[in-house]
């Protein structure tokens, strides 16, 4: 019992201290000097939301921080505090308040939600926001210097600049296709002797290739040589000239003739005044066997490529291009090509063709370049890097950091001055050297946002979402 009563004593003892201190801490309160105010706290990313105790930000959960003596804001009635906070020192109409833990919630005064957080004024937008098209979703938001150097903000202008850049890929050697030949007899024979003997083989205009015996040919020759004797029989009964019938002789000439019989060949028939068992095929340019195809007693037919024969005194170089660099490389722009084996030397030529089929499995595209090879430097199947100078002409073009990418559109943030960003939807064309070309939304001269360009965006759409909030007030 008397433990009970010493508790009971003591706990009295505590409340009453404690109710004296509260009761003097509220007098020195109430007893005031006129120009004490009590102490403030806000929100260092949410400087418009202003608290009388410690405690989270109720938007970003960020630990409020102690406004300064000359920052708090002097004791005036409730509506007249919060109708004086629009940012910046802007007059601008509260449309509403809303509880920030239920952003859809309005009401038409200033005061306390129901969950015990202070309301928070929503203004109407600034009037540059209301000149211009502001992106769907988005809202132009004001920040405070300070504020803006501790989210690490940066600018650069959106200037007018040539559209021009160096593609730079791989090229593969490839022979000229219109100097490329292939060899073919026009009748069936079999093949007598081989002079071009191996691929690789180098073969100048009119050096001899093979022989073919032809039993058709043989008889053709034979038709011819008879058309001659009846023709010398004729003029010697005195025809003369002028001989009747059909000229038999031009007939069996002309037929020799189609069948790739040389004008040399059938003068030596005429001159002989025998047929010439196998004939003997040259080859019609200068180069190197690619293929060969004829081997010596084979049996040939006109459907029979028995050489293939390229001239690389020049080549084409077959370059990669990648759909990001088409929009840069037009007909007739230069490039440069070097191979790896001499490093040093380039060699200079255009762009004369571009491929209009896109390569599904690498997703290029072949430029190619006519490069003249006088002295068998290009090989086919030779790698070589290539560069080509293109160009897209001129245009507005702002850092690539600055543009954000929805999914739907392209969004830049404008800085309009005095800390006021608004959000605009751009058209970007193509990419240059870390720029993105601004085909519309964007004038040159203006000023947009490259770093930290993600925090405006949060916070635009935060205010977007706002003001698009559909309930009534209470």
């Amino acid at each position: 019992m008397r433990n009970f009563l010493l508790g009971f004593a003591l706990a009295c003892a505590a409340a009453a201290g404690a109710y004296f201190i509260v009761s003097r801490q509220t007098a020195e309160h109430e007893h005031a000097s006129p120009g004490e105010t009590a102490q403030k706290y806000y929100c260092p990313m949410h400087p418009d939301y202003v608290s009388d105790r410690p405690g989270d930000c109720p938007i970003c959960n960020m630990k409020l921080v102690p406004m300064k003596e000359k920052e708090a804001p002097k004791e005036a009635p409730e509506e007249k505090r919060a109708s004086t906070g629009a940012p910046a020192g802007q007059q601008r109409k509260i449309l509403y308040w809303t509880d920030p833990m239920h952003p859809g919630s309005r009401y038409d005064k200033p005061g306390k939600a129901p969950d015990g957080m202070d309301l928070v004024p929503v203004y109407e937008p600034e009037p540059q926001a209301l000149a211009a098209a502001a992106a769907p979703g988005h809202a132009p938001v004001r920040i405070a210097p300070e504020r803006l150097q501790m989210m690490g903000v940066t600018l650069a202008e959106a200037r007018l600049m040539n559209l021009e850049q160096s593609v730079r890929t791989v090229g593969i050697v490839t022979a000229d296709e219109t100097r490329t030949y292939q060899i073919r007899t026009k009748f069936e024979g079999y093949i007598e002797e081989i002079y071009a003997d191996f691929t690789g083989r180098y073969v100048r205009r009119g050096q001899p290739l093979f022989s073919v015996y032809s039993p058709e040919l043989e008889a053709t020759q034979r038709e011819y040589l008879l058309a001659l004797r009846a023709r010398d029989r004729l003029r010697q009964a005195d025809f003369g000239e002028h001989l009747p019938g059909i000229d038999l002789v031009e007939a069996a000439r002309q037929r020799l003739a189609l069948w790739d019989i040389s004008p040399e060949q059938i003068a030596e028939i005429e001159r002989r005044r025998a047929p010439i068992r196998a004939l003997t095929f040259y080859s019609p340019v200068s180069g190197y066997v690619i293929a060969k195809r004829a081997a010596q007693g084979n049996r040939v037919a006109p459907a029979d490529t028995l050489y293939d024969i390229v001239d690389l005194s020049k080549v084409w170089i077959m370059a990669d291009l990648y759909e990001a660099d088409l929009p840069f490389v037009t007909i007739g722009a230069p490039a440069a090509v070097a191979l790896p084996y001499m490093p040093g030397r380039v060699f200079r030529g255009r762009v004369d063709y571009i491929d209009p089929v896109l390569d599904g499995k690498s997703r290029t595209v072949k430029a190619r370049i006519e490069l003249p090879n006088p002295a068998g430097l290009f090989k086919p199947d030779m790698y070589a890097q290539v560069e080509i100078r293109g160009k897209s002409g001129r245009g507005v073009a702002v850092p690539d950091s600055a543009v954000m990418g929805t999914g739907e559109r392209q969004i830049v943030f404008v800085a309009g001055g005095d800390g006021l960003f608004e959000p605009r939807t751009v058209t970007t064309g193509v990419k240059v050297r870390g720029y993105y070309e601004i085909k519309s939304g964007l004038a040159a001269g203006e000023q947009v946002v490259t770093g930290a360009n993600f925090l405006l965006d949060s916070e635009s759409k935060l205010k977007a979402a706002l003001s698009a909030a559909a309930p009534e007030g209470k």
